[in-house]
């Protein structure tokens, strides 16, 4: 069986390109014809009638899925051998990937580590649930050094997957978390409220908590504050325990009651209710806003060890108020591979920088010369800060002939546009597509990804093609990447409405990807992913009758989503960082981010805009219109153009 397979997925290089068309035509037919009624007797759990469709279609590009869809009937039940069976059959596929992951949480679920020790070796791209039902199954396979791969699952007190939730409990067991270890822990989960958590662990290190203490600290913290006693480690916690309910309630009573709570007690604990505050506070600024407390309390709490978490929130409240001694703490306390991101590196020169001493002032210039050579957000802040005009994009590379032929007999890809050409849903469609370009990726195959690249563009295909282009590593096509569909439209309503038509195609590409049917969890759609009641506001702007169907027309969408813009625009002192926040998250936030000190400078802004889908928005958006200023002839870009200072929230 394993050779017809091979044979069918042409895996001859020497074919010319026309039999590898017709071939996979032929496949895709057969796939048309028989797919999506294999998929619905799926859906109805006819097991016999998808053992016919697998007979059926097991030379065809899709053939896989009636045999996939019957193992992940009972999945859990399924012996290991029929998995690892599959995985070995069709090897590296995206649903052996996934069939193999899904696999293992399951087994982790009945805790039969055993079972799933042999399907690990299959998953190589697991995502962060995955990844802990792995770490569990190494662990119990006698891995020592799996939990010290895991500090992060181990501190994290926001909400995360079962199976990361399990990981930490298994590391408690553990005699390589060390007793600062399981206090770091500790404190972290009582000063956010998981008192059931946090009693296991502080039984690990001899101190015995009581729920009911705690429950009757959460009912009335201030109270408990007042006289709270502080001579033995049960007490320091249900202080930690306190002050972080009261933060968490009342932000501003914490501020004034914590050195009062925190006086004698030792070092370490003082500093503990400190990092409570301070943490709370940070992580709070949609309902607080910005407090510069906070950042006062994280620099009271400086000594204590920073979780990634703590890191970055330091780092964000010291960005904010032009903390940058803060900020080289901040950065300091990280991890060394979170250090080593563009964001991190761009930060620290940006303390640096505000030192003065010039040894400090040239490490700065040496980290944004480093940068400067990439064109990602980071990397286009740090040309701005040497003063490098970003003046052209890389020279179009394009795929070959042999790459196209290549792309014909590629099964991943094969997979991906007989799915697209049957209609399939985009939960089969880009998992395959993305699967596809990740194998590509690995094998530094640009040649590869650029003809389907290509081959997408040419489909109308816009959105896996900008994710295809996106990956190549040195041959690259910015036409794919940064797609220019309906330009006409784009810049006549661009125009029409005052904004930049770059601005526009770049806050496009961030929305909808170009997809014209796109369709939001919240009800936004089309190119510019424009909500209903927004559509309506605009409508009566422009003096028409709204009619809900309009929205989904290409050209209607272009021309409510850029005069909306527009509005916002001129609504939130003509910024387009903040325009593109309020696009978002809507302008009322975007406002209320805004300083009511003083103005600081947009990438401050950017950076500590508290809802992260938001502040990665503006980000994607600000890089975007740079480079498509470029594409559109508008001559020199740094991304400052767009980038401002934030003016203060009532100078409107």
């Amino acid at each position: 069986m394993l050779n017809r397979i091979f044979k069918s997925q042409n895996y001859y290089p020497l074919l010319a390109l026309g039999v590898a068309t017709a071939c996979a035509s032929i496949s895709v037919q057969a796939a048309d014809e028989q797919f999506n009624d294999a998929l619905r007797a799926a859906n109805a759990g006819n097991i016999s009638l998808l053992q016919q469709y697998q007979s059926q279609m097991q030379n065809d590009a899709l053939g896989y899925y009636p045999e996939y869809w019957m193992l992940n009937t009972n999945l859990a039940s399924q012996p290991t051998s029929s998995i690892t069976n599959f995985a070995q059959r069709y090897p590296q596929s995206a649903m052996a990937e996934k069939l193999s992951a899904d696999y293992v949480e399951e087994k982790v679920k009945m805790a039969d580590f055993a079972s799933a020790q042999p399907v690990l070796q299959y998953v190589s791209n697991p995502d962060q649930a995955e990844s802990c039902a792995m770490a569990q199954v190494r662990a119990k396979s006698g891995d020592p050094l799996v939990f010290a791969e895991y500090k992060d699952v181990w501190l994290t007190t926001n909400s995360q997957p079962d199976s990361c939730t399990g990981l930490g409990r298994m590391m408690l067991s553990s005699p390589l978390m060390t007793t600062q270890d399981r206090q770091q822990r500790l404190w972290g989960q009582l000063r956010v409220g998981q008192p059931g958590q946090a009693i296991a662990t502080a039984q690990t290190i001899g101190i015995n908590l009581s729920l009911a203490q705690l429950n009757s600290i959460q009912a009335n913290a201030l109270n408990y504050l007042w006289n709270a006693p502080k001579a033995t480690k049960e007490d320091q916690a249900y202080i930690i325990y306190a002050i972080g309910r009261l933060a968490d309630s009342d932000l501003n009573a914490a501020f004034s009651t914590a050195r009062r709570a925190a006086e004698g007690l030792p070092e370490d604990a003082q500093k503990a209710v400190y990092r409570a505050v301070a943490y709370v506070g940070g992580t709070t600024v949609m309902k607080n806003n910005f407090n510069r407390e906070v950042l006062d309390f994280y620099d009271a709490s400086y000594g204590l060890p920073l979780s990634p978490e703590e890191a970055e929130i330091y780092a964000r409240q010291a960005i904010r108020f032009n903390g940058w001694n803060s900020l080289l703490r901040a950065i300091e306390g990280m991890s060394v591979t979170q250090r080593q991101e563009d964001r991190w590196q761009y930060w620290l020169a940006r303390a640096y920088e505000q030192q003065t001493d010039s040894k400090s002032k040239k490490a700065a210039q040496d980290i944004y010369r480093q940068l400067s050579v990439g064109d990602d957000y980071h990397n286009l802040l740090a040309k701005d800060r040497i003063g490098q005009a970003y003046n052209n994009i890389p020279a179009y590379s394009e795929a070959t002939n042999q790459d196209a032929v290549r792309l014909s007999q590629d099964i991943h890809f094969r997979r991906a546009f007989a799915l697209r050409n049957v209609g399939a849903s985009d939960s089969f469609v880009n998992r395959e597509w993305n699967w596809a370009v990740r194998q590509a990726y690995l094998r530094h195959d640009d040649g590869l990804i650029l003809a389907a690249a290509k081959r997408a563009t040419d489909m109308g295909w816009y959105d896996r093609a900008i994710y295809a282009a996106d990956r190549t590593t040195t041959k690259h096509n910015y036409g794919y990447r940064y797609a220019m569909p309906h330009r006409s439209y784009v810049v006549a309503h661009s125009q029409n409405a005052g904004i930049d038509p770059a601005w526009a195609y770049g806050l496009m590409r961030q929305e909808s990807r170009f997809v014209t049917g796109a369709r939001s969890h919240v009800g936004a759609g089309g190119l510019m992913q424009i909500m209903p009641d927004t559509a309506k506001l605009v409508a009566r702007q422009m003096g028409e009758t709204y009619n809900p169907a309009a929205l989904s027309d290409m050209n209607t969408n272009v021309r409510y989503g850029t005069f909306y813009l527009s509005m916002i625009q001129r609504q939130l002192s003509n910024s387009p960082v903040l325009a593109t926040a309020g696009y978002n998250a809507g302008p009322n936030r975007a406002r209320r981010w805004q300083p009511d000190g003083q103005p600081i400078a947009a990438d401050q802004y950017t950076e500590t805009i508290p809802l992260t889908e938001t502040r990665d928005y503006v980000k994607h958006v600000m890089t975007n219109a740079t480079h498509y200023g470029i594409l559109l002839g508008q001559g020199s870009q740094t991304i400052g153009q767009r980038m401002q200072t934030i003016p203060l929230r009532n100078s409107q």
